[in-house]
């Protein structure tokens, strides 16, 4: 197997397993619009790493993080609707970021790689940046899977128990900042939402238990990122959208087969 193919393979399947558990939190709490804002803002990060001639996975996951704070922080004040601050920000975000691209002439920048993932093109050095995100996702996620639960289910009984329901929410927020810092490469800006809500999905009609349910999830999100691969490599399409199309027929055939009672 081509090393840049071995890579790629690596990169996927690994976002996958910490995408399946960290998106079925997304769909319990209704979050898609949240994941969106954070992707959008991911070009902001790019623009402003290459401006300042910083590490871009070290720009896109500050920004990340910053937004997620941000967004807590006003939600929190109740100025406005959430959905409504949500929808402020990610265009605003994007299109800031957008306008700054085109300010730094200076620097040649493949957008579509940015906007529809590049899987293909990684890096032993993006590998490695991307391996250690998922590792740390991945450990907080085990440390926090129970209070992130108990908050999921019901907020204000966490809350009579003792649990920082803030403070975990803002975790969340932050793991899912993370993990869409560092998939931008596989699946692009536009597309990063997708991966964490799609698999949970068809994961979510045949699952009796949670762990079910992210166990599921991981996997469905491992054969996506199988058959997105094969689609590109036979067909020569780009790695990220054909990921997401897998991932489109597998939530699909979830609806044909009967739901679990």
């Amino acid at each position: 197997m081509a090393d840049f193919l071995l890579y790629a393979l690596i990169a996927g399947l690994g976002l996958a397993l910490v995408a399946g558990p960290l998106g079925s939190f997304v769909v319990w709490r209704r979050m898609a619009y949240f994941g969106d804002t954070l992707a959008h803002s991911a070009l902001l990060g790019v623009a402003l790493g290459m401006l300042l001639q910083i590490n871009l996975t070290l720009a896109v996951t500050a920004g990340c993080v910053l937004l997620a704070v941000l967004l807590v922080a006003m939600q929190n004040r109740k100025w406005l609707a959430s959905d409504t601050l949500l929808g402020i920000l990610a265009h605003s975000t994007l299109s800031l970021g957008l306008v700054v691209l085109a300010l730094t002439e200076s620097v040649r920048v493949d957008l579509l790689a940015y906007l529809f993932g590049d899987l293909l093109a990684i890096t032993r050095h993006d590998l490695g940046w991307m391996l250690g995100g998922l590792a740390v996702v991945a450990a907080l996620l085990a440390c926090l899977w129970r209070p992130l639960l108990s908050v999921t289910v019901h907020e204000e009984l966490a809350r009579v128990e003792g649990l920082p329901v803030s403070g975990i929410r803002l975790a969340l927020m932050l793991l899912i900042a993370i993990v869409i810092a560092v998939a931008m490469k596989v699946v692009g800006v536009l597309l990063i939402t997708s991966l964490l809500i799609i698999p949970p999905a068809a994961a979510q009609r045949h699952a009796r238990t949670p762990e079910q349910m992210a166990f599921g999830a991981s996997c469905l999100g491992c054969v996506a990122v199988l058959g997105g691969l094969a689609l590109s490599w036979n067909l020569d399409t780009p790695a990220g959208p054909s990921i997401v199309v897998s991932a489109a027929v597998l939530f699909m055939l979830s609806l044909l087969v009967p739901r679990r009672q």
